[in-house]
């Protein structure tokens, strides 16, 4: 073997070598995760703020069908020179006017048309409120199991290259014996130096996805995540034809899709509902005098009105037509999903099947790619076989380990998937509340 031969064999073992691994960071459950998480989501706190609005919006819808509009006001007023004051009957240079008003629609279309309106729209925001949730869950299980496949990828690396010294080692000793010449060395050696490579960008890689799931929980720095219990993916509890049916019912996008369109039909109607008059009928009571507070003279007052709007330079008409379109619109967008649901559940139904049927077929994989290797080692060793059908053994090896892994984490990834349509957790009892 040539001297520049041995130097870079000893170059790539001193590069491979026993590395100091970095302090290994602090761990989380999945559980653990999706609480911290939940709060700390934009979308989701911005989801809550608009449950918090509807609420309050049909709060108000309703008290208008109780409570009078109420108003209070005091005013002090300064003139240049003296006049007839109401309250005190002389003249002076200033006045206050104390004034209390409240007001009630005896009858009015949009109040009516607003507490529907007002319902819908809260149906909506808990619909919404459920489905970003969801949403939420399901970037938090993205990057929980990216973490997780993440670790699981630098195991797999460190062990290809674990295996590419170990052959380097008989290589080395072959050809120094004889028995294999120079070019298994040059072949190993690149295996060992891909390796290598490949472990340096596992590791950075992993370092992100542990970045990535710190920011999500709240964390500062790099978060590893536990390894949960090696359960097989089960069977799905309910079969594609339910599904569908529960998606339609129950699945929070098309809950949000038909509330949305009642809600535009509501406002529609009550934008309609302004060609028709309205009843008020409405009471005041005012004080005056020349200080604070006024007591000089007291004047109390009731109306009842009835307001026929006629002509509003076409304000009206706009908003009829404006409100009809937002109807049309939310229509269009509540039958398209719809019309929807069966493809978008099969996608998801059948992606977490294919990934279930993968695990089971990955891992038949990874025992026949670890015999082949074990045999094409001994084969090697005893000189039966060449050095490139050794390599090819052993990255078909690392290969069949790196799809046992995305298998696993494709499976989890893809119930999460389901479960954001459906809008409930299909297993109660999994890694999270």
């Amino acid at each position: 073997m040539s001297r520049g031969l041995m130097v870079a064999i000893a170059a790539v073992l001193a590069t491979t070598g026993g590395a100091v691994r970095a302090q290994e960071p602090p761990s989380v459950t999945l559980a653990e995760a999706l609480r911290r998480a939940t709060l700390l989501d934009p979308s989701y706190v911005a989801a809550l703020g608009q449950l918090d609005n509807a609420e309050w919006g049909r709060r108000a819808a309703r008290l208008a069908f109780i409570l009078p509009a109420v108003n209070a006001e005091l005013d002090l007023t300064k003139y240049s020179a003296e006049f007839f004051n109401l309250g005190t009957g002389q003249p002076q240079s200033s006045a206050v006017t104390g004034t209390l008003t409240a007001s009630y629609e005896l009858f009015r279309l949009r109040k009516l048309t607003d507490l529907s309106a007002t319902n819908a729209g809260l149906e909506s925001a808990g619909a919404s409120e459920l489905e970003q949730r969801f949403r939420t869950a399901f970037l938090v299980e993205s990057d929980y199991y990216g973490v997780l496949a993440s670790q699981a990828l630098d195991r797999v690396a460190a062990e290809r290259l674990r295996r590419a010294e170990e052959q380097l080692a008989v290589g080395r000793a072959r050809v120094v014996s004889g028995a294999a010449v120079q070019t298994d060395s040059l072949q190993l050696v690149l295996e060992a130096t891909r390796a290598r490579i490949d472990r340096m960008r596992a590791e950075a890689a992993l370092r992100v996805a542990r970045l990535q799931l710190g920011r999500r929980i709240g964390e500062a720095g790099p978060v590893a995540a536990a390894d949960p219990d090696s359960v097989p993916p089960l069977e799905l509890p309910v079969t594609l034809p339910d599904a569908v049916t529960e998606a339609l019912a129950q699945g929070p996008q098309y809950r949000v899709a038909r509330a949305n369109e009642r809600q535009a039909e509501a406002l529609l109607r009550g934008r309609r509902g302004e060609y028709l008059p309205s009843v008020v009928l409405s009471g005041a009571n005012q004080t005056f005098d020349s200080k604070f507070f006024p007591t000089a003279r007291n004047i109390s007052s009731v109306t009842l009105s009835v307001i026929l709007p006629v002509w509003n330079l076409g304000q009206r008409e706009i908003a009829v037509t404006q409100a009809r379109v937002n109807r049309d619109v939310s229509r269009a967008i509540r039958a398209d999903l719809e019309r929807g649901a069966l493809r978008d559940v099969t996608e998801a139904y059948e992606a977490y099947r294919t990934a279930r049927g993968t695990v089971d077929l990955s891992a038949l994989a990874l025992a026949a790619a670890a015999e082949n290797f074990r045999v094409q080692g001994a084969r090697y060793r005893s000189g039966a076989t060449t050095i490139l059908e050794l390599l090819d053994a052993q990255i078909s090896l690392t290969q069949a380990e790196s799809d046992v892994v995305q298998a696993n984490y494709s499976t989890r990834l893809a119930l999460a998937g389901l479960e954001v349509i459906l809008g409930r957790r299909l297993f109660p009892n999994k890694d999270a509340p």
